[in-house]
């Protein structure tokens, strides 16, 4: 689902020192760790470490050489077409063990928090105009009624807030992830921010898909990333979090020993989607996670600390989606369910959609259908909880029916009886328990 890829204008490659935008001396102390941390001996594995173009390295090693950092070995190294090798000088390795006394992070050269912000409005989740093909594509495994596309169509193109409630089971989490599924674009993370001379890194292979990239013709005369190299091609990031999210969880994430930040959950899912499921049964109460999320959802900004206390300003570029099965007036005041832009319900299917659903699931199960036990299944059992359906169940009472059949050693098949042991398994009696 690729249609939209091309409608993200990737990051130029800057194509000398004039265009980073970093302080110098942070720049050549990296190199100068690098150098030291990987063992990077020429130009061109310098640059590969850094993820910056040759010609711009080169730049960054010659000035390290004018300060008698760096010196060059004297030899071409055969094995990296006959470039000249280079290494720290003394007075090199002890700037290098100096700067990483500062701060241990080496390797990709960061993008300044301005640069990035000029990507992130490239890439907004803002762009995205979602079809109803699009969503239907990626829903399609699920039983939603044409009224329920009506209301999450027009929510995820704006790219706002949106908050699903309703009753347990019925596919909260399943459309937020249909929602992720049918973005189907892909953007470009960095490895690490730099704001007032501090790094942040942002790409996280746990939140973050790479995409696979064509290795670079090694007989081509211009060996070019198509991109800033500084970046990560990935699908548009989705974070899911639920009953362990803490507001500290939105902080950043300071490491004493390595002296760097990371960033914090809502940061990394710049231009996709962060899902706050089972609102409601977090620590902290929801009145108090929304609160955190006023300023981000109303300015399209969010506001981060730095050990020395200093705030700044970082862009926030995010569809968020609020799940809960709580009713939204239980858990909020009225002016933090103003900020949230789309309420909407999530029932469960009639009784028409729960026999379709319940179709489906027998037919990828292998479980073939039997109309008495579906007829004892609606007049018998469902009037016992007042016909109240939920997607869940058709799942768990054939799985359930399987095992029975597989523990008895018989062909998979349903019946009154197996219904009833189904049954008895998805609901637990109301008693006194005699202690």
């Amino acid at each position: 689902m690729n249609m939209q890829t091309s409608s993200v204008m990737a990051p130029p490659t800057p194509k000398g020192l004039g265009e980073m935008r970093l302080p110098l001396v942070m720049m050549r102390d990296i190199l100068l760790k690098t150098v030291f941390r990987k063992n990077a001996s020429t130009v061109s594995e310098i640059a590969e470490a850094i993820c910056l173009p040759g010609s711009v390295t080169q730049e960054l090693v010659d000035i390290a050489r004018d300060q008698k950092l760096l010196e060059a070995t004297g030899t071409l190294n055969a094995n990296s077409g006959n470039e000249m090798g280079y290494q720290l000088t003394d007075a090199g390795k002890a700037r290098a063990l100096d700067a990483l006394s500062q701060s241990e992070y080496f390797g990709a050269m960061p993008v300044p928090l301005d640069v990035y912000r000029e990507q992130v409005k490239r890439q907004s989740i803002r762009n995205i105009q979602v079809t109803r093909e699009q969503l239907v594509g990626a829903m399609g495994h699920l039983v939603l009624p044409d009224s329920l596309l009506d209301h999450l169509g027009p929510a995820v193109s704006a790219g706002r807030s949106i908050l699903m409630y309703g009753p347990p089971g019925n596919g909260k989490s399943s459309i937020s992830n249909g929602i992720r599924d049918a973005l189907g674009d892909n953007v470009y993370v960095p490895y690490a921010i730099e704001y007032a001379g501090q790094v942040i890194t942002v790409y996280d292979p746990i939140v973050h898909t790479a995409i696979e990239q064509e290795p670079d013709d090694p007989n081509s005369l211009r060996r070019r990333k198509r991109f800033d190299s500084r970046y990560v091609q990935c699908e548009r990031p989705t974070v899911v979090t639920g009953g362990e999210l803490s507001l500290s969880m939105l902080d950043l994430v300071y490491n004493p020993t390595a002296r760097t930040y990371q960033a914090p959950l809502q940061l990394k899912s710049t231009g996709g989607i962060f899902i706050v499921d089972d609102l409601g049964r977090q620590a902290e109460p929801p009145q108090a996670l929304v609160n955190r999320w006023i300023v981000p959802l109303e300015e399209n900004k969010d506001i981060l600390g730095l050990q020395s206390g200093e705030k700044f300003e970082v862009p926030f570029d995010t569809l968020v989606i609020f799940s809960t099965n709580f009713h939204p007036n239980e858990i909020f005041d009225q002016a933090a369910l103003r900020r949230i832009f789309f309420k909407i319900k999530i029932d469960g299917p009639n009784q028409e959609n729960f026999l379709k659903i319940f179709a489906m699931v027998a037919r990828k199960r292998g479980m073939p259908l039997d109309e008495a036990a579906l007829v004892h299944l609606l007049k018998v059992k469902y009037p016992t909880i007042n016909n109240i359906y939920a997607n869940y169940q058709p799942i768990f009472l054939i799985d359930q029916m399987i095992s029975i059949c597989e523990f008895e050693g018989i062909p998979y098949q349903m019946s009154p009886d197996l219904i009833e042991r189904a049954w008895a398994n998805m609901f637990v009696k109301d008693e006194k328990i005699v202690k």
